[in-house]
């Protein structure tokens, strides 16, 4: 006999419940592309309180994230870093939100993301 009871949903991954959080917590994402098209990494960026925090997904044992001065030129391969961890999704998520949201010696977050060439984006810091 069947049952008519619907089967309760599935709990989110592990990849997924930690994306969430981040985009609970404000985190804007892009896709950067390669020449094909594909995509290479998720990019979540939260620029806040002074500092930029990203993180950069490329698989789900393959995960960076990084706090920078609000000031960097170039958050992809920034010059400066106040904290930086790698390793699998969940761990280097979780460091991430336990950071506190004041760094008292960092530069303003303002900027906002410019397209560029088919798939690619630029974080430009705002200059005033």
């Amino acid at each position: 006999m069947f049952s008519t009871e619907a089967a309760p949903a599935p709990a989110l991954n592990e990849t997924e419940d930690a994306l969430r959080r981040l985009i609970d917590r404000g985190y804007q994402f892009v896709h950067p592309r390669n020449a094909e098209g594909d995509i290479v990494a998720v990019v979540g960026i939260r620029a806040h309180n002074g500092v930029i925090d990203m993180v950069r997904l490329h698989a789900e044992d393959d995960v960076l994230a990084t706090r920078m001065p609000g000031d960097e030129k170039d958050i992809m391969a920034p010059v400066n870093t106040l904290w930086q961890v790698h390793g699998a999704v969940r761990q280097v998520i979780d460091e991430l939100l336990g950071l506190p949201d004041v760094q008292e010696t960092a530069g303003e977050g303002n900027g906002c993301w410019v397209p560029g060439r088919p798939g690619v984006s630029k974080w430009l810091p705002a200059s005033a």
